[in-house]
């Protein structure tokens, strides 16, 4: 999603770029990070264009800043918008990868795209992520030809950063507010306040469509520690995996090795047991010795 449709008539010239997300902090909804970027001999322009860091804005303002940043033909901007159900399959996998690392490479994406469309990118801002230094190391080692300048509160020191600013908080406040639940049960409603832990309505909303079992719809990201704190009465669900695909732990007395899935995440007496079920052995065991198979196509 972006303006990159159409290859800016300023693309060959020296350009700079700013880069900021939107919904790090978030339980809910996606994460979204954007880029602005314009020919370097447009930066004192830009500095008058009244762009400032989105949190100090207005919603209304923010909105009629964006509309402008995108009838103007010497702005281009782009976006990354990071599913939450992608943040918890990231966050909790065998090989986690913490919020910093989805981060940076969302970044170091938007980079990429905008270089394959023939930008000559010669300035990054960006706002930082964890040591701006190491970050700064990161990236130049990935594009050498380019200048970083990594800096905390870089949405408010410039202006390029403060136009992404403006657009990943607006991307992201319009995906929320469109966000189409996949879930469709009883009494589900869409008053969830601003998806921030702290906030009252959004506490509200997570104890009313928490499930004993399933957890929380799609929109919510079962990585965030605060959601664990809603399922100390969760249940305790058991599954059987063949004890031929383990190695050693407890056995039940049909010769079965119970798992027990707890807090919407995994746990087992040998990481083994984790690795067994990730990688599909177990199940397929148990299709084998119910003398089921897979068809490739069904005909009536």
């Amino acid at each position: 999603m972006g303006s990159e449709s159409v290859v800016p008539k300023w693309a060959s010239q020296p350009c700079i770029m700013g880069i900021d997300e939107a919904g790090r902090g978030p339980v809910l909804g996606p994460m979204v990070y954007a880029c602005l970027y314009c020919a370097r001999s447009y930066q004192n322009t830009l500095s008058s264009l009244s762009f400032a860091d989105s949190k100090t804005l207005k919603e209304d303002k923010r909105e009629e800043l964006f509309e402008a940043l995108k009838s103007n033909d010497s702005l281009a901007w782009a976006v990354d918008v990071i599913d939450p159900r992608d943040l918890s399959a990231k966050m909790l996998q065998k090989n986690k990868i913490n919020l910093n690392e989805i981060s940076h490479d969302s970044a170091m994406g938007l980079i990429h795209r905008v270089l394959k469309l023939g930008v000559l990118l010669t300035e990054v801002y960006i706002d930082t992520v964890g040591d701006p230094g190491k970050y700064e190391v990161k990236l130049s080692k990935v594009f050498p030809s380019i200048k970083f300048v990594v800096a905390k509160k870089a949405d408010s020191l410039y202006p390029v950063v403060s136009g992404a600013s403006i657009v990943a908080k607006v991307t992201r406040d319009r995906a929320l507010r469109d966000w189409v639940l996949d879930e469709s049960v009883e009494n589900m409603h869409r008053n969830f306040g601003s998806g921030y832990p702290g906030d009252p309505q959004t506490k509200s909303w997570l104890e009313d469509h928490k499930h004993p079992i399933f957890g929380f719809p799609t929109l919510v990201r079962f990585s965030w520690g605060t959601c664990n704190t809603y399922f100390k009465d969760g249940a305790e669900v058991l599954w059987e995996s063949d004890k031929t695909d383990e190695d050693g732990g407890n056995n039940n007395s049909n010769g079965k090795r119970q798992l027990k899935l707890s807090n919407v995440g995994f746990t087992s007496s040998k990481r083994r047991s984790e690795e067994i079920e990730s990688s599909g052995k177990g199940r397929c065991r148990f299709f084998q010795s119910r003398k089921l198979e897979q068809l490739t196509y069904f005909q009536n």
